[in-house]
């Protein structure tokens, strides 16, 4: 009997392992697929839109007129560096290039902070409605921003903030808040309450708690919630066309006053929108590490 029990222990595991084997194998060669597809279409509809913009930016408004920017490859003699040179000496168009900095980069710090602090809170702080106040924040999720666009215009307007980078900058915040609450509360849900529970036990405070146990497990996170809100912010066009006045305005209002003056002025287009591309481009590679981390995070809960 106890020869017969051994054998069977010992053949359960040895006759599973050939299937688990092969079914890995499998799902490894659908996702290097999935991959190849994805990465075809990445070529296809980005890499390809943006190398045409980058020719389009090197060439002057007569060749761009004349033929496409594919021509480039039998005629190199067009590239140039003139409508850099232009776009670098047109003094309102690099002043909404700092602009934009200063509305991209005070939004984005504050939002990551702000939700940090406020997410760690409605995670692992007991005090009352706090479920009720979690419900608020992801009802705020479905409003739309141009439902408040008039309401804090008129706001903005009696305080002075009207027309200014210190009105877009808090209507930014105001308005990715809920969304970068709603992502690290989810991921601050997930730590093990153990993690928590010891360092409790330990005696840390909830500063503590938060700066050296929350905040090293939740890199990938908050990498994620950076990128998301600095893109977003930079590449806004309608909040900076409504708060922003001519002298606050950033890279996106620019470009699109350069439309409406010049028409078919695409040499200093294709520049300025080139350009605009290289820093969120720059911000993606910088975080793309705690990107990924975070994405795969999200996925294995």
């Amino acid at each position: 009997m106890t020869a017969v029990a051994d054998e069977v222990r010992i053949d359960v595991p040895v006759s599973g392992t050939p299937k688990r084997g092969v079914l890995t194998r499998a799902v490894s060669r659908l996702g290097n697929g999935v991959v190849q597809v994805v990465l075809a279409l990445v070529a296809v509809f980005w890499l390809v839109p943006v190398f045409g913009l980058l020719i389009a930016s090197l060439r002057d408004e007569s060749a761009n007129t004349a033929s496409g920017w594919w021509t480039v490859f039998t005629r190199p003699a067009e590239l140039t560096l003139e409508n850099y040179a232009d776009l670098v000496a047109n003094q309102a168009v690099w002043q909404s290039f700092l602009n934009t900095f200063y509305i991209a980069v005070p939004a984005t710090v504050l939002v990551v902070v702000m939700a940090s602090l406020a997410s760690y809170a409605l995670a692992w702080i007991e005090f009352p409605g706090r479920e009720t106040l979690t419900v608020v924040v992801v009802g705020l999720l479905v409003m739309p921003i141009q439902v408040a666009l008039i309401p804090v215009a008129k706001l903005f307007g009696a305080l002075g903030l009207f027309g200014t980078i210190t009105g877009v900058v808090l209507f930014h915040v105001a308005f990715g808040l809920p969304f970068a609450i709603f992502l690290l509360r989810n991921f601050f849900t997930g730590i093990p309450r153990d993690l928590i529970e010891a360092a409790r036990m330990d005696g840390a405070t909830e500063w503590v708690i938060f700066k050296r146990v929350i905040l090293p497990v939740a890199k990938p996170a908050i990498a994620s919630l950076t990128i998301f809100q600095f893109l977003w912010v930079w590449n806004d066009l309608l909040v900076a066309l409504v708060f922003a006045d001519q002298d606050s305005a950033p890279i996106t209002v620019a470009l699109r006053a350069q439309l409406r003056q010049f028409g078919t002025n695409i040499d200093m287009l294709s520049t300025g929108a080139f350009l605009s591309m290289i820093v969120p481009l720059g911000v993606f590679l910088v975080f793309q590490k705690y990107f990924v981390q975070g994405v795969l995070a999200g996925s294995t809960k």
